[in-house]
């Protein structure tokens, strides 16, 4: 079994649920926020949980921050807080270090402070649920990066009895096929012919840029 150690800095719901899931599959973290409750709600799951202030350089050392292999720094409404809990934890040895923004300005700031990761989970949640509303085709999407996504769809019946190569996908969707299954529960064939005509019961996976593909999903062009 493969262990490493995470830092989660803030727990709000985000943090406290991150903590939990990591817990869940035996992996060691660290919790720390500046409210005792906080740290009292996921004390029972994490190896190890303190209260105090993640901008006090001296309170990250002596909760053991510098032995993590990640640290997520998981408050996003307080930007000089989650900038100075970056750097204290880069000074501590930190190499990999996520960070949650509230926009595009503190994404902006924390990758310049060296951030390995900036995410932000209320872009991401809307975007999930535009899909949700919207999409035809698309199964299972997964925003990778603002406009690159890992996309699961079935076959629209436009796609039917014709190739990958006669519907040329790459240059009019701006999607990159990797494989298929014949269900959603069969292994995914990654050797594949682009000239094999393509039948109902496929269910393709694929990575998409510049949202091209979701756009004539989710607009009913597909159909």
């Amino acid at each position: 079994m493969t262990r490493k150690i995470f830092g989660i800095l803030g727990l709000g719901i985000f943090g406290k649920t991150l903590a939990c899931e990591l817990s869940s599959f035996e992996q060691e973290v660290i919790a720390l926020d500046n409210q005792e409750k906080h740290v009292q709600d996921v004390a029972d799951y994490v190896t190890k949980g303190a209260v105090g202030d993640i901008t006090d350089f001296e309170f990250l050392k002596a909760a053991g921050i510098d032995q993590c292999d990640i640290v997520i720094i998981a408050t996003g409404n307080n930007l000089e807080a989650s900038a100075l809990a970056l750097i204290h934890c880069q000074k501590l040895g930190v190499t990999n270090i996520i960070a949650k923004a509230r926009g595009e300005n503190y994404e902006d700031v924390l990758y310049g402070l060296g951030a390995k990761h900036v995410i932000s989970p209320e872009r991401s949640t809307a975007k999930n649920l535009t899909s949700r509303l919207l999409r035809h085709s698309i199964a299972n999407i997964i925003h990778i990066e603002d406009d690159i996504s890992f996309i699961e769809f079935t076959l629209p019946e436009s796609w039917l009895g014709k190739s990958l190569t006669q519907l040329d996908v790459r240059k009019k969707y701006d999607l990159n096929v990797i494989g298929f299954r014949t269900s959603k529960t069969a292994p995914l064939d990654t050797d594949f012919n682009p000239d094999h005509i393509l039948t109902k019961e496929l269910i393709v996976e694929a990575v998409a840029s510049k949202r091209t593909f979701e756009k004539f999903d989710y607009l009913g062009y597909l159909k």
